[in-house]
C-alpha cells in the first residue's frame, strides 16, 4: 500500500501543474480531456492513465501540435464517484471545450458518462477492458471486450485441465455481465452448473478470510478449479494478501485476473502470487522495438525508472494516436468527421504489430495470457496467432448473438438485428 500512497501523495501537485499550466497556453489550442479517478477506490489504477496522457499530450506538442495547434490537456478528477463522471464529463465538453476525452476505468463509470458524450455529440475513448453488449457512435473501445480478454482466457485454463470455474468479481455491470458471458459459455461446452461458483464483493472490499476459505472448499473435490476474477480496484491487495495467508498457490487454484496488471502489482508482496495470471493485450515484458521505446519514453518523461507500464496505458497509447491521425485524416475535431475518418484507421501497438479501428468502433489487438514472476512482471505463457477483433455483442447471450455493430453508412447502426433486419439501438440520422 506504500507505492500507492506514494503515488496519491503527487495526485494534487500534478493536478495543479496542470490547472496552472492551462494559463499559460495561447488562447487557440486544442483541448482534449483526461477524466479519470485520481482520488478513492480506483486511483490505484487510474492515476497512470493520467500520467499517460500527459506525456502524449507533451509528446504531440513536441512534434509540432495538431492542425498547427498547440494541445492542452484538462485533467479532472471524479474520484471514484460515478456520478460524478457524468458531471466531470459535462464539464469537459460544455464548459472547457474539450475536442475529445480520453477516460473511464470501470464500466459504471462509462455508462454514467455515455448519455453526456451521446447528447452533446462529443468523442469518449475508453482505454479499459469492459463487457461488450454496448456500441456507441461517440465511443471508441480501445480496451480488450470479452472474446478478446475473458472467453481466450477460459480456454486457456481448460487446456490445462481445468473442469470447476469460481468467477470472482466485485459488484457492478462489468464482472456480472463478464460473468453472463462466462458462464453461458462454460454451460455451452459442458460444463455443469455444480462446477460454476460465482461471487460479488463490493468496491474496496477488505475481508476475504471467510470467500477465500469457500473458495478452497470449492476446490477441494478433486477436480482442478481455477479463478476467473474480475475483482477490481484495491480490493485486489487483500484478495491476493488472503490468498496467500491461507495457502493458495497457483499450482492448488490458479487464478486468472482481468483486471490486475503491473501497476496494481506494484504495490504487492508478489512472491506468493508467482504462477498465477493475468489476460491481457499487453505486458511490460513483450519484446519489441515500439515497447522499448514507450518505456524509455515513459521513465523520461515520469522521471521514475521504477514505475511500470500495463495495458490500459497501450490502450491510451494506440486510442490518442488513432485519434490524432482521424484528425490529421479530417482537417478538423469536429465530432463527427473524426469519428467518420477514424474507422479504418491503423496505429502501431506496444507489440510489434498494428492496431486497426474497426467499423464497431473496437480495434484488433492481440491477446496475451501472463504468469506472474517474482519481479511483478509477467511472463507470456500463451498468445494469439495475429489479431483479435474486440466484438461489441457476444455470440453467447441469446439477446446478442444476432446483433452486429457497423458504424460506416449506410448502415451506421450500433445495434443491427441481422435475422429482423433492424435498428434498435442508437444510429446516425
Amino acid at each position: 500500500m506504500k507505492n500507492f500512497k506514494t503515488k496519491l501523495a503527487g495526485v494534487a501537485a500534478a493536478v495543479s501543474l496542470s490547472v496552472g499550466a492551462s494559463v499559460t497556453f495561447a488562447a487557440d489550442t486544442i483541448k482534449v480531456g483526461v477524466l479519470h479517478s485520481l482520488s478513492g477506490t480506483m486511483a490505484i489504477s487510474e492515476t497512470t492513465l493520467k500520467d499517460t496522457m500527459l506525456m502524449l499530450v507533451d509528446e504531440q506538442n513536441k512534434k509540432g501540435g495538431l492542425l498547427g495547434k498547440q494541445l492542452e490537456a484538462v485533467v479532472v478528477d471524479p474520484a471514484s464517484n460515478w456520478p460524478l463522471f457524468a458531471e466531470k464529463a459535462r464539464e469537459l465538453v460544455e464548459k472547457e471545450k474539450v475536442s475529445a476525452v480520453f477516460g473511464c476505468w470501470t464500466s459504471v463509470s462509462r455508462k454514467s458518462v455515455l448519455p453526456v458524450f451521446e447528447e452533446l455529440n462529443s468523442i469518449l475513448f475508453y482505454p479499459v477492458q469492459y463487457e461488450g453488449e454496448e456500441s456507441s457512435k461517440n465511443v471508441f473501445y480501445t480496451g480488450a471486450a470479452p472474446n478478446t480478454q475473458a472467453i481466450p482466457a477460459v480456454d486457456y485454463l481448460a487446456e490445462q485441465g481445468v473442469e470447476r470455474w469460481v468467477l470472482a468479481g466485485t459488484d457492478y455491470v462489468y464482472p456480472r455481465t463478464t460473468n453472463k458471458i462466462l458462464e453461458a459459455y462454460l454451460k455451452a461446452k459442458g460444463v455443469a452448473e455444480a462446477d460454476i461458483m460465482i461471487n460479488y464483493t463490493p468496491f474496496g472490499h477488505s475481508d476475504w478470510q471467510s470467500i477465500v476459505s469457500d473458495v478452497k472448499k470449492f476446490g477441494s473435490t478433486g477436480k482442478k478449479t481455477a479463478v476467473v476474477s474480475t475483482i477490481n480496484g484495491d480490493a485486489n491487495v487483500p484478495f491476493y494478501k488472503e490468498l496467500g495467508n491461507q495457502g493458495v498457490s497457483a499450482e492448488d487454484i490458479p487464478v486468472v485476473a482481468f483486471s490486475v496488471g503491473e501497476e496494481e502489482l506494484a504495490g504487492l508482496d508478489t512472491g506468493p502470487l508467482v504462477g498465477h495470471l493475468a489476460a491481457w493485450n499487453y505486458f511490460m515484458s513483450v519484446e519489441s522495438d515500439e515497447n522499448d521505446a514507450f518505456i524509455e519514453s515513459w521513465h523520461a518523461f515520469i522521471k521514475d525508472e521504477k514505475r511500470v507500464t500495463n495495458d490500459p496505458m497501450e490502450a491510451t497509447y494506440i486510442g490518442f494516436n488513432m485519434w490524432v491521425k482521424a484528425v490529421e485524416a479530417a482537417g478538423t475535431t469536429d465530432p463527427e468527421a473524426v469519428q467518420d475518418a477514424i474507422v479504418g484507421i491503423s496505429v502501431p501497438n506496444l507489440t510489434g504489430g498494428l492496431s486497426t479501428m474497426m467499423p464497431n468502433h473496437h480495434i484488433t489487438k492481440p491477446v496475451l495470457i501472463g504468469e506472474i514472476q517474482d519481479d511483478g512482471q509477467f511472463e507470456v505463457v500463451s498468445s494469439t496467432n495475429g489479431l483479435v477483433q474486440g466484438d461489441a455483442w457476444s455470440d453467447f447471450l441469446p439477446g446478442s448473438k444476432d446483433v452486429i455493430s457497423d458504424w460506416r453508412k449506410p448502415l451506421a447502426c450500433g445495434n443491427y438485428n441481422v435475422k429482423t433486419g433492424k435498428c434498435s439501438g442508437q444510429n446516425f440520422e
